[in-house]
C-alpha cells in the first residue's frame, strides 16, 4: 500500500544518484545517456513527527525508523530510464520508459540546473533548464494524448448500451491511474460536454494536460545546486510566472551523499531533512573545509533538498496524512512495541475507510474507532486528521 514516486528526466542529470542517496542502494551512476536501462526499485522515507514523545515515550517501528523525535515512513521510489524528445514515438527507451511510469502515483523531475547537459543527456554548457522542464511535460502529454484518442475512438464506434463518456475514458487511461472524477471534473470545466469526434487537437491536448496533471502531479528538483550556474538558473527561473504551476525545489545529491556518508562513520550527526548537523568525530582540514560548503548550502536552502521533495510530493501533491492504528494495549501491540504501525493515506479519509486500509476485516467488522489522546469514539464517517492515533474496534466474529 506504499505510495509510488517516479523518478523522471532526461539521461544523465542525476536520478540514479537522487534514487540512491534517498534509498541508500548502489546502482550504476555514470555521466552518459541510459546508465539505467531496467527501472530500478528501492525504499525511501518520508519524515512524519513522531506522537510518542506527548506520551513520555519511544517508538518501536515495524518498518522505517525514528531519529531526533521523527519518524520515518517508508515509500517505494522508481527509477526509469530517461527521457528524449521523441519519446511518445518510441526515440530513445521511450515507450519503455513510459509504460514503467503506469505504476507512479507522483513525479520528481529531477532536472540538471547547472546546465552541463544537453536535451539528449549528452555533456555540453549553458543549456537551458527550461527545455528540460518543458520537453518532459509536453512528452507526457503527447503520451496521454494518445491514450485519450484511442478513448474517443472506442466511445465514438459504441453503438447499444453506450457507456457515458466520462466512463470509458475513465476505463481506458485507467492504467494512468486516471479516475472518471477526474474526466468529470475536466470535461465540466472545460465545458466538454459535446461529441469528442468534434473536438479540436488544441482541446484534445488541454484534456490530456489536465489528466497528466492529476493523476501524475510533479514535483521539480533542480540539482547540482551546488554549482553557481545552478544558482543563477534557479534564482531567473523562481521569477518567472510561467513556473508558478510548479514545485521547484533547490537539491544537492552531491551534499545529502556526503553527510549521510559522514553519519554512518559516526563522523557527524545528520537526521535526513534537516537544516543542519553536528560534527561528531575526528575531521581532516579537507574534510571541514567540505563540511562548511555544505553547512553553508544547509542555511541558504534549508536543506539539501532530496528529503523536502519527497516530503513535498507525498504531502503537498498527494495530499497524504500519517495515522498511527493501535490496538486494545494502549500504544503498543501484544508485544509491547509502541506506536509499531504509520499508514500515509489520504486526506479527509473516514475511520471505517481507514480501518479497511489497514485490514480488510477490520473494516467489514468496524464498530467505531477510539481517539487515543481523548479517548472519544469516533463513528464510521468521522473524518481522521493529520497524526491521530486511533484504536479501531470491531465486533467478534
Amino acid at each position: 500500500m506504499n505510495p509510488t514516486v517516479g523518478l523522471v528526466g532526461k539521461p544523465s542529470v542525476g536520478k540514479s544518484s537522487f534514487f540512491n542517496v534517498s534509498t541508500m542502494n548502489s546502482v550504476p551512476e555514470a555521466e552518459y545517456p541510459f546508465t539505467t536501462v531496467e527501472p530500478n526499485i528501492g525504499e525511501a522515507y518520508v519524515s512524519v513527527k513522531c506522537p510518542a514523545e506527548e506520551f513520555g515515550k519511544t517508538c518501536d517501528p515495524r518498518t522505517g525508523f525514528c531519529r531526533r523525535n521523527k519518524r520515518f515512513v517508508p515509500i517505494k521510489l522508481f527509477d526509469v530510464a530517461g527521457l528524449i524528445p521523441g519519446a511518445h514515438k518510441g526515440k530513445g527507451l521511450g515507450n519503455q520508459f513510459l509504460s514503467d511510469l503506469n505504476e507512479a502515483d507522483v513525479l520528481v523531475h529531477i532536472v540538471d540546473f547547472s546546465g552541463k547537459t544537453d536535451i539528449e543527456g549528452e555533456p555540453t554548457e549553458e543549456h537551458d533548464p527550461r527545455d528540460d522542464i518543458e520537453f518532459l511535460e509536453e512528452e507526457l502529454d503527447m503520451w496521454y494524448l494518445e491514450i485519450l484518442e484511442k478513448g474517443i475512438e472506442k466511445f465514438e464506434k459504441q453503438r447499444h448500451d453506450k457507456k457515458p463518456l466520462d466512463e470509458t475514458l475513465a476505463e481506458q487511461m485507467s492504467a494512468l491511474k486516471v479516475k472518471r472524477s477526474m474526466v468529470k471534473r475536466c470535461l465540466s470545466e472545460k465545458d466538454l460536454e459535446k461529441k469528442p469526434a468534434e473536438w479540436t487537437e488544441k482541446q484534445k491536448i488541454s484534456v490530456a494536460n489536465f489528466l497528466r496533471k492529476e493523476s501524475k502531479p510533479m514535483v521539480i528538483a533542480a540539482n547540482k545546486m551546488d554549482t553557481e550556474e545552478a544558482k543563477k538558473n534557479f534564482e531567473d527561473i523562481s521569477k518567472e510566472t510561467k513556473y508558478e504551476h510548479l514545485e521547484i525545489i533547490p537539491v544537492s545529491v552531491h551534499a545529502e551523499r556526503a553527510l549521510k556518508k559522514a553519519d554512518e562513520k559516526n563522523l557527524v550527526e545528520y537526521v535526513p531533512g534537516s537544516n543542519s548537523f553536528e560534527i561528531r568525530g575526528d575531521i581532516s582540514k579537507k574534510q571541514k573545509e567540505g563540511l562548511e560548503n555544505i553547512e553553508s548550502f544547509l542555511k541558504k536552502y534549508g536543506g539539501t533538498g532530496v528529503q523536502k521533495v519527497l516530503e513535498k510530493a507525498l504531502f503537498d501533491e498527494l495530499r497524504l496524512i500519517p495515522i498511527f492504528p493501535v490496538g486494545s494495549e494502549g500504544l503498543t501491540d501484544e508485544k509491547g512495541n509502541v506506536l509499531p504501525d504509520c499508514f500515509l493515506v489520504p486526506e479527509g479519509i473516514k475511520a471505517r475507510e481507514f480501518a479497511f486500509h489497514v485490514h480488510s476485516d477490520f473494516g467489514e467488522n468496524f464498530l467505531y474507532a477510539v481517539d487515543k489522546r481523548t479517548e472519544r469514539r469516533k463513528g464510521a464517517d468521522s473524518e481522521l486528521k493529520s497524526s491521530d492515533i486511533v484504536q479501531i474496534v470491531c465486533s467478534s466474529k
